[in-house]
């Protein structure tokens, strides 16, 4: 990893970060775009930019699948451009087209955090369509149990942790990923 103030690895893919609401995906990306300095962008917000609506708004109008043709269409778009750090909606992955696009663009990353400190994070928060149940830890717990084996594909895999600040999980991530072939230039892959 470069001392502070050195230039950082040249990125040659896009970095696409993965895993459940809460991980930290966007905290933890828009950190590691700065660290690399490289564009960030959450293929959420873009869908919401596209369909000028609410995640929310497009799952309680249009449904989930519509929903999630939407996000392949920009998640593929997102890779065909420069090498950037890319955030993805927690189901994003869950497609195995959207895993063949990334494997073959880009690098996929798992921050991979677990139900307490997804919960401590997501609770309090009214966006996140998929927990609005009467019984919303219980559907987060749910989706984390059927997502981790898929999350689990993940190219390079990180593991979140509770105590650590945003800016330590960014240089975890760069670490991990300097430790991939591939990713940056002059490494091996």
């Amino acid at each position: 990893m470069p001392k502070s103030g050195a230039k950082p690895p040249r990125l040659i893919r896009p970095v696409v970060l993965v895993g459940m609401m809460g991980a930290g995906k966007t905290a933890v990306g828009t950190q590691l775009a700065r660290l690399l300095r490289v564009g960030f962008i959450d293929s959420d917000a873009e869908i919401e930019r596209a369909a000028n609506r609410s995640i929310a708004e497009i799952f309680a109008r249009d449904g989930e699948p519509f929903f999630r043709a939407r996000e392949s269409e920009v998640l593929a778009r997102l890779l065909a451009g420069p090498p950037a750090i890319l955030s993805t909606g927690g189901g994003a992955f869950m497609s195995e087209h959207n895993r063949a696009m990334i494997a073959a663009e880009g690098v996929s990353v798992w921050l991979r955090a677990d139900i307490a400190l997804l919960w401590q994070r997501v609770k309090a928060k009214s966006t996140r369509p998929l927990l609005r149940t009467a019984d919303p830890l219980g559907t987060l717990t749910a989706l984390l149990a059927t997502r981790a084996p898929i999350y689990g594909l993940a190219q390079v895999v990180v593991e979140a942790e509770a105590g650590l600040s945003v800016v330590g999980m960014a240089r975890k991530v760069q670490a991990a990923l300097e430790a991939t072939p591939g990713v940056f230039a002059g490494q091996g892959g």
